[in-house]
């Protein structure tokens, strides 16, 4: 690094004389790292002693029965609004009532010529090779 000093030593040098003839002197050398004009850290929130955390509120949830059964609760993505009226069952497509909400078919309860079980397949490739791959080094 030019022009620049990144340490200085500093010699200190106390004597003491009890008689005229014995002479005792103790020499400490130190080390002294020379400062920079760097920004300091700014310090985490939340990490000090006595600090207390600050707890993260989720959305309140709706418990009323006549309100869950007449309205989208949660769909309104506004600030303000409301949430959009539920229509009858008559009025919705019939596609919507045949989504598999349960858990998702295994391998051998699909028929292979369809699109559902090939990406099935990779799927389950994909987390084997991911479970084999897991404790190897590269």
């Amino acid at each position: 690094m030019s022009g620049c000093n990144l340490f200085r030593i500093l010699t200190l040098t106390k004597c003491t004389t009890t008689n005229t003839t014995a002479v005792l002197c103790r020499t400490n050398v130190l080390n002294r790292t020379q400062t920079f004009g760097y920004a300091k850290k700014v310090a985490a929130k939340g990490k000090g002693k006595g600090i207390m955390k600050e707890e993260l509120k989720g959305p309140e949830v709706c418990k009323d029965p006549i309100r869950l059964t007449t309205y989208a609760v949660g769909v309104n993505i506004f600030k303000q609004g409301e949430d959009p009226k539920l229509k009858p069952l008559e009025e919705y497509p019939e596609w919507l009532f045949q989504f598999n909400l349960g858990e998702a078919k295994k391998l051998h309860e699909l028929e292979p010529d369809t699109w559902e079980y090939w990406k099935r397949l990779r799927k389950e490739n994909i987390w084997r090779a991911n479970r084999l791959h897991k404790g190897k080094s590269l």
